[in-house]
């Protein structure tokens, strides 16, 4: 059981995940069974997606790009039965800081009007103020943005035009074509600067660093729980525990809402029992 394993074995693990190794090969390297390796990463993770929850909130953020990543559970969507729930294409929403390159929000779904509804209001609810909000050509955006935020924002869109059409399979498991043209289009007031470079940045950083979301392989999420449980810890390690290269330090830190670096064991302490590294660096 992965509550009896020691805890600097735990930690062990779970940095192990958070670097992209896959269940398998942690397993060949620490000798654990990877039924305990994905039963400890759910654990986290769950205890990860409550930390998020009550940490990233009150947040004054000027800018916001927002994407979704591409991603399936149990198999592919041309092999979904009628009936079967939680399988097929699973998309990652995404809403990240411009400028302290933060993950403030994140949704795991289908890429439908509903859950775009959803994903916006959760970020209605951890921001302050009147962001700018940049998307991606998406068409459920604007009436989201518009419901969640009403005018209370600026809001502009970037849209991709492609050499040839895109085969949607092809583009998925390789690169789509040569992009030829870019559309931006100002929908609510006068955004400063539209653009989607840091957040679809941020998609490459999740695929490097989840061996689930690595293209062409078996690694993929066989249960929705284990899927989102794997994008809870990943926010919450890049935010608290990854120094970003340009940042020098992590996004949390830049956002103010923790003064240090976190350790992955301080991250899975807080995941697992509640126990902050600092109780005054969490607001």
């Amino acid at each position: 059981m992965a509550n009896i394993l020691p805890f600097d074995r735990q930690v062990e693990i779970i940095s192990a995940l958070t670097e992209g190794v896959s269940i398998r090969a942690i397993e060949r390297l620490t000798g654990v069974h990877r039924d305990t390796i994905m039963r400890l990463g759910v654990r986290v993770g769950t205890g990860c997606d409550k930390l998020h929850n009550a940490v990233m909130r009150g947040l004054r953020v000027p800018r916001l790009e927002l994407d979704e990543a591409w991603s399936f559970v149990g198999k592919k969507q041309k092999r979904v039965r009628e009936g079967e729930a939680n399988v097929g294409d699973q998309y990652v929403f995404i809403a990240l800081a411009g400028a302290a390159k933060a993950i403030i929000s994140y949704r795991v779904g289908k890429r439908t009007l509903e859950n775009t509804q959803a994903f916006l209001w959760d970020v209605r609810e951890r921001v302050f103020g009147a962001p700018e909000i940049i998307t991606d050509g998406f068409r459920p955006y604007p009436s989201a943005i518009e419901e969640a935020f009403g005018a209370n924002c600026t809001f502009g869109t970037v849209e991709k035009h492609y050499s040839a059409p895109m085969a949607v399979e092809a583009a998925r498991r390789y690169s789509p074509a040569d992009v030829v043209s870019i559309t931006t289009r100002a929908v609510i007031g006068a955004p400063s600067h539209i653009s989607t470079s840091y957040v679809e940045r941020q998609n490459l950083t999740l695929r490097m660093s989840q061996r689930r979301f690595t293209r062409l392989t078996n690694a993929f999420s066989k249960k929705l729980e284990n899927h989102c449980a794997a994008v809870a810890l990943y926010a919450s390690s890049y935010n608290f525990c990854r120094v970003h290269e340009a940042l020098r330090i992590t996004p949390a830190m830049q956002l103010g809402v923790t003064d240090h670096i976190w350790s992955i064991g301080e991250l899975v302490a807080a995941a697992l029992h509640g126990e902050f590294p600092r109780e005054h660096a969490v607001a």
